[in-house]
């Protein structure tokens, strides 16, 4: 397979192995490949999350926003308590 890298990519990876953090390009590419499989499948997760909860809302079943950002409030509160005794 041949790809063609744009030059501000090419110094990028240069930078990087110049850094010592890696010992090839392709170390450099395995890693930014990675990278993008681990965010593409956050993604995914993420996108099942949001249709859970729309399929929650249309259903009704919501609590108002007040109400969790106090009980959110009330957790760092005793956090803060516990943790200063």
């Amino acid at each position: 397979m041949y790809i063609q890298i744009k030059p501000e990519l090419e110094q990028f990876i240069q930078a990087q192995l110049a850094s010592g953090r890696f010992a090839s390009a392709n170390d450099v590419i395995n890693e930014a490949f990675k990278l993008l499989q681990e965010r593409e499948q956050r993604i995914g997760v993420l996108c099942q999350k949001i249709a859970v909860g729309i399929e929650q809302i249309v259903k009704g079943k919501v609590t108002d926003g007040e109400i969790v950002f106090a009980r959110l409030q009330e957790k760092i509160r005793q956090i803060a308590e516990e943790s200063s005794e």
